[in-house]
């Protein structure tokens, strides 16, 4: 493993309260050493996309976006499923990076915190749309952790040490890649 890599962290959910946002705060205080997590915030800023403004000079959440996955050696994706896909917002923003290079051939999992027999809609979705772009679907590190009822710490993590065991596998997994 580098010295240090940075694992991008995006959430697919605009709910500060959504499973999908604890994962990832989870896989945040779960990182092992020698790799950094960055959680990308923005979601709710992104513009509608709209290829009249796809240029060299996107609006500035854009840039943002770009940047953040630009500077990551590889991203970690959690999302919910809304109506048998992912959320229209999420979308957007995977819609935003199809035209750059930024994430072709990065390292690329999701973790999957639907509770069992849910998520599959979003989940091929979301494996059609990165395949598109050329992302690196690292397959061992996509998983499925079933996060809705679990206990929480008062930071909104997931507070099963097994589940926090996991994420960093998944994290390994990813820089390793």
């Amino acid at each position: 493993m580098p010295e240090s890599s940075t694992v991008l962290l995006l959430s697919g959910s605009l709910r500060a309260a959504s499973s999908n946002n604890a994962v990832l705060r989870t896989a945040h205080a779960a990182a092992p050493a020698g790799v950094r997590t960055v959680r990308y915030d923005g979601l709710a800023e992104l513009p509608h996309f709209n290829p009249d403004d796809d240029t060299d000079a996107p609006p500035a959440p854009v840039a943002a976006l770009r940047a953040a996955i630009a500077d990551a050696a590889a991203v970690l994706i959690c999302t919910p499923e809304y109506a048998g896909t992912l959320p229209g917002s999420f979308k957007n923003l995977l819609d935003w990076t199809v035209g750059t290079a930024d994430i072709n051939d990065k390292p690329t999992a999701w973790v999957n915190a639907a509770n069992p027999g849910r998520g599959q809609g979003a989940e091929a979705t979301l494996r059609s749309v990165l395949e598109y772009t050329g992302a690196r679907i690292v397959e061992p590190a996509c998983v499925r952790i079933a996060a809705g009822g679990r206990e929480r710490d008062p930071e909104g993590r997931i507070a099963d040490p097994e589940v926090r065991e996991q994420l960093a596998k998944v994290l390994t997994l990813l820089v390793e890649a």
